[in-house]
Order: structure tokens, then C-alpha cells, then sequence
């Protein structure tokens, strides 16, 4: 009796040990979130569409409208800056540029994203876009693009205004997009220094030097925003980002970022389900050319789980009745169902992978008479299997 008693307890144990996920860190924070870009999944998050001051973390999006730009041609990264007075003349962190001279596009890039510098914000936005009002415009039209819902700017350093504001969410969907539209642009966040007018100068994030999967983001700090931060880093195939925002010292969000990633990287993983244009199902169609169709989906589909959910993940197929051609690639023709302990963890669209022609006229009136038959005994494709 007590030997069976504790191989019930051992096996009781054994089965929540594989499917125990801690909850997140606990953190003194305003607001924060964890979200792996790539699957839109977030993995912890407090108070995430809370409105907050960015501080600083506004520069990201203040290059994420030059990256664009550059992207369309507009301007480029050899373009010369004349830098104005009201540039030359900001408060706050700088990258020490002079009134009256030129500096490339790509110097300021990196004065605002390595340095942090409001001068070289401010001389940015004027060159894109027109004046620095111009710009802010600009900036909000994107954030508006991006359904940055808790967002408006008021400027492009991030300095202090009472109507600008964002979220620990909408920061973390700009640093997102950011990475994949504008990876080479992106790159230069996670450099460590950069010297200009013979000032070298470190960059601010000291998550680069703690972390050496890190690759970014940006810092941000006033009176009232407290100590802010966004992070990102990458391990193998898994991307993650980190917003915190509130911290009452410099040190302390970079240990809530860290521990945030680590609890992201050590619970969770992100796992390719579906590949593009593989055949996962053959469907009957009517009416065409050809009677089998190849379904799948056009892009890569993966999801991002606690790592114990995988085990028991099981994929089902939902197939629109009596399919008729003509059919072209990527038409809807049903959905596809994730489900991971029995809960259905993402819905996609099942898509032709071919295109199939409508048969003749009497063989699409010879279809349609079959199908007539079958509605009238409540009758499906599948019937004919």
C-alpha cells in the first residue's frame, strides 16, 4: 500500500513539474510588457495600455519615420543636414552638433539612437520634415498606421509635454514593426559607442553589455516618467521584446528587463507549425478542371507557447462544403485550428495552393445539377468519399 501510495505521488508529481509555468516576475514598475514580435504573442504584461511619458523611448519612433523615408527613397543615408540654431540650442543629452554646419543623415541616425542626442532629433525631424511640427505630424500619422491606440507626440526627443504620452504596448508594437521592416536601420541600436565631432561617447543601454543576445532598444528617463527602457534580444530562432516603464533607478530597469527576458527565453519557445505552400490536406472541388486541391497556407505559421504546452498540441482542419472552381491561388477555402490543451491557441486561413480552371459549360451545368441533388439530402462532397 505505501509503495503504491508514493508511485501515485511520484507520478502526480512528475505530471505538474512538466507542466508547471511560474507566473512572471514581480516587479516595482508603472507598466510593463514581454511580447515575442514575430507571433504577436504576449508573454507577461502589468498595466501595458496604461498612458505613460516615453521620455526618450520617443526616438524610436522618431528613426522609425527616417528608416521609412530612407526605405522610400526620400532621403538618404549620405544626405548633408544644414543643422539650425534651435537644433544646435537643445537641452538635455546631445550628440554636439554646430549651427551652421552639415552632418549626414546616417551621423544624426546614430546620434539619436546610440547617443540619444535631442540635437540631432531635432535636426532630423527639420530635414524630413520641413520643421519639427511637420515631423511630430509625421510621427503620429505612423503611430495611426501602426494602431498605436495610446499614443501622441508632441516633439521628437521625448522631452516633456503634458498631451505626449504612449504605452508600454503601443512601444513595444513600433519596436516590432521596427525590427522587421527596417532590420539594417535597426542594427544600429545595438551598437556601444559612437564618436562625433571627437566626443565618444557610450550608448545608454547597459542591457548590451549585460546580455549578449541583446541587440537594443532605447533608454528613457524624466522626473516624472521615472527610469524607462525598451529591450530586445534574440536566442536561436526567438525574438523577444521588453517595455518597462516607472523604475525608480537606472539600475533597476535594466534588472527588470533582464528578468523579464530571462523568464521569457526560460518558460516559453516559439515553434514553426505550418510551412508555406506544403500541401497539408486534399480537398474535392467541383466544377473544374482538375477534382483534387492541394491546401495549405502561403506563409510560415508559428506559435509561441510555454514549452510544455507543445506536447500535446494537435492541429484540425475545417473545410468549406462543395467547393467550386474556378479556383486561384491563395483562395480561402476554410480554416485551420491550433489547439494546445484543448485550447485553441491560433485560427488561420486554409488557402488553395493552385490555381484550377472552371470545366466547360456543360460540365459546370452537370456540376451544379449534382450538387442541386446533393442539397436536397442535406448531402456533402464528403459523402462522396
Amino acid at each position: 500500500m505505501k509503495k503504491l501510495l508514493f508511485t501515485l505521488l511520484s507520478t502526480s508529481i512528475f505530471v505538474q513539474a512538466q507542466s508547471f509555468v511560474p507566473d512572471s516576475p514581480e516587479l516595482d514598475l508603472k507598466s510593463y510588457i514581454l511580447i515575442e514580435p514575430n507571433t504577436n504573442t504576449v508573454i507577461a504584461e502589468f498595466n501595458s495600455d496604461l498612458e505613460i511619458e516615453p521620455a526618450s523611448m520617443t526616438k524610436i519612433m522618431t528613426s522609425y519615420v527616417v528608416a521609412d523615408q530612407i526605405a522610400n527613397g526620400l532621403i538618404s543615408l549620405d544626405d548633408e543636414v544644414l543643422i539650425s540654431e534651435k537644433a544646435w540650442r537643445m537641452q538635455g543629452s546631445k550628440t554636439f552638433i554646430e549651427a551652421g554646419k552639415k552632418v549626414t543623415v546616417s551621423d544624426l541616425l546614430k546620434g539619436i539612437m546610440i547617443q540619444s542626442g535631442n540635437d540631432a532629433s531635432v535636426a532630423i525631424a527639420e530635414y524630413a520634415g520641413g520643421t519639427e511640427r511637420g515631423f511630430v505630424d509625421l510621427m503620429n500619422s505612423y503611430a495611426a498606421s501602426l494602431e498605436m491606440t495610446n499614443t501622441i507626440f508632441q516633439n521628437s526627443t521625448g522631452l516633456p509635454d503634458e498631451n505626449h504620452f504612449s504605452s508600454a504596448k503601443d512601444l513595444a508594437n513600433l519596436t516590432a514593426n521596427y525590427i522587421n521592416k527596417f532590420p539594417e536601420e535597426y542594427a544600429l541600436y545595438k551598437q556601444k559607442q559612437f564618436t562625433f565631432n571627437n566626443i565618444k561617447q557610450l550608448n545608454r543601454n547597459k542591457l548590451l553589455w549585460r546580455d549578449d543576445s541583446a541587440d537594443g532598444v532605447k533608454t528613457g528617463h524624466t522626473e516624472a516618467a521615472g527610469y524607462c527602457l525598451v529591450g530586445s534580444a534574440k536566442r536561436g530562432g526567438m525574438r523577444l521584446i521588453t517595455v518597462v516603464a516607472g523604475s525608480k533607478s537606472d539600475n533597476d530597469r535594466f534588472l527588470s528587463s533582464q528578468r523579464l527576458l530571462e523568464y521569457g527565453f526560460r518558460f516559453f519557445t516559439t515553434q514553426k507549425m505550418l510551412s508555406a505552400e506544403k500541401e497539408y490536406q486534399n480537398i474535392t472541388v467541383w466544377g473544374g478542371q482538375e477534382k483534387i486541391l492541394g491546401v495549405g497556407v502561403l506563409e510560415d505559421v508559428s506559435i509561441t507557447l510555454p514549452r510544455t504546452s507543445f506536447k500535446n498540441v494537435e492541429t484540425v482542419y475545417k473545410v468549406n462544403n462543395n467547393i467550386q472552381a474556378p479556383i486561384v491561388v491563395g483562395q480561402k477555402v476554410g480554416t485551420l485550428e491550433i489547439i494546445s490543451n484543448d485550447e485553441v491557441v491560433l485560427i488561420t486561413d486554409l488557402v488553395a495552393l493552385k490555381n484550377i480552371e472552371a470545366k466547360g459549360f456543360f460540365g459546370r451545368i452537370w456540376s451544379k445539377f449534382v450538387l442541386w441533388i446533393f442539397s436536397l439530402f442535406g448531402l456533402t462532397d464528403e459523402d462522396t468519399t
